[in-house]
């Protein structure tokens, strides 16, 4: 292992790459030192420590929101606009165009993107800010307008910090900002883990069984992660002039997750969207409303939780892999799934195995993000984000050493995970 990380190191190219992404977090993880200006953070952290939207809010923005630094919103104004963007491309025939443009239609829908991310930012901060009057040392206008100026910035500046990962370094920017978000907090999770033993709200044999469960259940992620279903593929022998081709036997290799850990982000983000509006407006009846069946851990949440990580599995997959493209250029290159016509029955069989891959993936990445919930519950600690963080973290993970991997087999040396 430690040989096959110095050979990496040694290829220049993805040297700088590896440099490049650890600046780039570096940079981020700094921001969570800058505190917005005319903020209360004794009062904002006792907000946080009841739980709740607050406390997921503060996971995935790595304590940011709790201290109330420029990126107190984190990346959820952008993904929000993924969301929207990726559903709008569906609906509007405009946009369903420019998807199919090839590199200048991505880059005119990621514009539109940035574009929609300032402005759910702006509406988001504007409605924190006027929610969380009481937060503020000096109500004015012109503190809110700073503190709404000022999380709005932080926003756009980590939303390029992820474009800036994803194009020149290693991994999906945006992704690993959520990934080191979420391990700059293992650390006080484990503090709070040793105040419940010493404590007696927990255990020594609970904290082992828990110990044994997160280990149980990072095998099973990386397991599903990495699961396939190979689709054996002949292709039928030709003869271009004097030479012969074709006449080999190869496989198509479906995941079961193919939309890896999105689904979980995306469905936590619309999950909150309820809470998220509330918090606008703390002393409404509609915020009450919210407060008592849309919490963070009720049924009807998880319920919601469930149905969304499912269809946002489907849809991903849908967006990533189309059966109809894949069985065309098998046809156009002579080959055939043994036992399966060429044309459209290929297609329904694609369709089928996908489905049904996409069915379990997306049912297992519900299961695993709320069981933690009803086990937190049994052993009466707040694990309310446990599996959704474990899931993300093991996910990026996977998928970062996956894109090293790849970047040393096109160089020709021992892949990452070989010793």
């Amino acid at each position: 292992m430690i040989s096959t990380l110095k050979d990496a190191w040694k290829i220049p190219d993805l040297r700088r790459k590896i440099t490049i992404t650890l600046a780039l977090l570096f940079i981020y993880r700094l921001g969570a030192f800058i505190p917005v200006p005319f903020i209360d953070t004794a009062q904002l952290a006792q907000l946080v420590n009841s739980g709740g939207i607050f406390g997921l809010f503060n996971i995935i923005s790595g304590g940011n929101f709790g201290n109330f630094t420029i990126f107190a919103m984190s990346i959820t104004p952008y993904i929000n606009a993924s969301i929207i963007m990726n559903l709008l491309a569906f609906a509007v025939p405009a946009l369903e165009r420019l998807q199919k443009e090839g590199e200048e239609g991505r880059k005119k829908l990621a514009q539109y993107t940035r574009f929609l991310t300032i402005i759910l930012a702006l509406i988001q901060a504007l409605g924190m800010s006027l929610s969380f009057g009481d937060l503020l040392i000096e109500k004015s206008g012109f503190t809110i307008f700073v503190v709404v100026l000022t999380i709005t910035a932080g926003t756009a500046f980590l939303m390029y910090l992820g474009e800036q990962i994803t194009e020149n370094g290693i991994g999906n920017g945006i992704s690993l900002i959520i990934f080191v978000s979420i391990i700059s907090r293992i650390p006080e999770g484990v503090y709070g883990m040793y105040k419940y033993v010493t404590v007696g709200t927990l255990s020594i044999i609970s904290l082992l069984i828990f110990i044994i469960f997160i280990v149980v259940v990072v095998f099973a992620v990386v397991a599903v992660q990495e699961g396939q279903r190979k689709i054996p593929v002949q292709y039928a022998k030709r003869v271009v002039g004097r030479k012969m081709y074709g006449g080999q036997s190869t496989h198509i290799p479906m995941r079961v997750n193919m939309a890896g850990v999105i689904p979980i982000i995306f469905a936590s983000s619309l999950t909150l969207f309820p809470a998220t509006l509330a918090s606008f407006f703390p002393t409404s009846d509609f915020a009450n409303w919210v407060s008592t069946y849309f919490a963070w851990g009720t049924w009807m949440t998880n319920i919601i939780y469930i149905v969304l990580i499912i269809a946002f599995t489907y849809f991903y997959t849908a967006v990533t892999f189309n059966p109809y493209d894949i069985a065309e250029n098998i046809k156009k290159q002579g080959g055939y799934v043994p036992g399966i016509r060429p044309g459209k029955p290929t297609v329904e069989y694609f369709t089928r195995i996908m489905n049904r891959l996409t069915l379990f993936g997306g049912v297992f990445l519900a299961v695993i993000a709320v069981i933690p919930i009803f086990v937190g519950n049994f052993m009466g600690v707040n694990l309310q984000f446990g599996g959704t963080s474990l899931l993300i973290i093991v996910g990026v993970a996977l998928e970062t050493v996956k894109q090293i991997e790849s970047e040393m087999m096109m160089r020709h040396h021992q892949g990452f995970l070989k010793s």
